[in-house]
């Protein structure tokens, strides 16, 4: 099921749709996570930059674990996010919004999307893991309902990283 918003002056037919990835998108996803986070590079470990931009092949792997979303700007990706249950947890990983779609409300809409995902399966916690560095995704994060937690884990292969959490019924909604 796909979601069509518009969205002025943000494509050549204004339109925003995320979607459920399929395995074709791989690569594409791929891309959207490097180019996403290449600006960081020097911010994460060797290994840890690459667990965060997995190649395509790993992709695809992953989307056998869980759902995977993507954003289409004027039909273009441009940001993406997968999910992956750990109990009664819905964990977040792999969100990435390529820099030029940036401040358009397309990480919100991705965060929504989740959130509509893991509603009706009874998820009773939403997970993800950030760096410290990542302070533009923190803000939207905490906006969304999303706080710091003690949990684990606090290190990606020599990177730092923090966990946040959002309990389904705690919180509503954030809204732009």
């Amino acid at each position: 099921m796909a979601a069509r918003i518009s969205i002025p002056g943000s494509g050549s037919d204004g339109s925003l749709q995320i979607r459920m990835a399929t395995p074709e998108d791989a690569e594409l996803i791929a891309s959207v996570l490097r180019e996403s986070f290449i600006e960081y590079r020097d911010s994460y470990t060797t290994e840890a930059f690459a667990a965060t931009t997995p190649a395509s092949e790993e992709v695809r792997g992953r989307m056998k674990e869980g759902p995977a979303w993507v954003a289409l700007l004027g039909g273009s990706v441009v940001g993406t996010a997968a999910a992956v249950g750990r109990g009664e947890d819905l964990y977040i990983r792999g969100m990435a919004v390529l820099p030029a779609g940036r401040g358009r409300g397309i990480g919100e809409l991705l965060l929504r999307q989740i959130e509509d995902y893991a509603s009706p399966r009874g998820c009773g916690r939403l997970i993800l893991s950030t760096t410290p560095f990542l302070h533009r995704a923190i803000r939207l994060y905490e906006r969304f309902g999303f706080r710091r937690s003690e949990e684990g884990p606090h290190d990606l292969l020599g990177t730092p990283l923090f966990t946040m959490v959002k309990d389904s019924g705690r919180a509503e909604r954030a809204r732009p």
